[in-house]
């Protein structure tokens, strides 16, 4: 399997050529890469082929990963019929990305991607093959766990939760840093207060979200300091500030793009 990908030093696109080639998922002469501030002397260590235009990547590879930013897929005017064109960009449906003339897939990886941590859901336009999916699931499997997806539309929800990555976590933590300072606490024992409970605290759901339920529960039922915070947060309307949230960069990543490529 030769993979290209159009955006290679961007995050993710430099996310995901790091971890193919340090996972030995491909050899650096089965990767191809183009980006618009050009080649690289070293990309991650090895020294992968680099295109001098998107003809020549879509020509030298069998799977054509997409990492821009939406804005920039009409200029890219890509053509690439016969090859599976594999897209991480938001708001680019599968009609314009159907323009490209290839067998189309979308995915939603995160900034975890870096870490090979992402969770990268994606979702297979009519006409991708099994083997097309097995590829697709090799190249994703590289920067963490994925999933497919039976509705495009649930690209957009995905844009807007795991796509997301630490932004609300981040909100969260920023929140509570104030409070603390607001009461006087010194800002450095603040955010090692915030740290415990953001990230020592999400620790326990790690491998098992699910348990937020039992966990939010058993919290409700000891009736102590934590379930008075947890009914104030419904009250002052937290899980809908969530939902708005959600909706609000769903509805955004549904209009990224408003002009079909010429």
């Amino acid at each position: 399997m030769r993979v290209g990908i159009i955006g290679a030093t961007g995050w993710l696109g430099s996310a995901l050529g790091q971890h193919l080639l340090s996972g030995r998922v491909i050899p650096a002469q089965a990767l191809v890469l183009l980006n618009r501030s050009g080649p690289r002397a070293d990309y991650h260590g090895h020294h992968p082929h680099w295109a001098a235009d998107a003809a020549e990547l879509v020509a030298l590879a069998d799977v054509i990963v997409v990492s821009v930013r939406p804005e920039d897929w009409p200029g890219l005017a890509l053509q690439a019929p016969g090859k599976l064109v594999l897209s991480f960009m938001a708001g680019v449906g599968a009609d314009l990305l159907a323009g490209s003339g290839g067998r189309i897939v979308r995915a939603m990886p995160n900034a975890a991607a870096e870490s090979g941590r992402s969770y990268s859901p994606f979702w297979a336009a009519p006409g991708v093959t099994p083997e097309d999916r097995e590829a697709v699931r090799r190249i994703l499997g590289a920067i963490g766990t994925t999933d497919e997806l039976p509705a495009e539309a649930q690209i957009d929800l995905m844009t807007a939760l795991p796509g997301s990555g630490a932004a609300y976590p981040a909100l969260m933590a920023m929140a509570m840093a104030d409070f603390m300072a607001g009461h006087g606490v010194p800002e450095a024992i603040a955010w090692r207060a915030v740290e415990a409970a953001v990230c020592g605290g999400a620790a326990m759901l790690a491998g098992r979200p699910q348990r937020a339920v039992e966990l939010v529960a058993a919290y409700r039922d000891y009736r102590g300091t934590t379930a008075a915070g947890i009914e104030a947060a419904e009250a002052a309307g937290f899980p809908q500030a969530v939902a708005r949230a959600l909706e609000a960069a769903t509805e955004k990543a549904r209009h990224l793009v408003a002009a079909s490529p010429t």
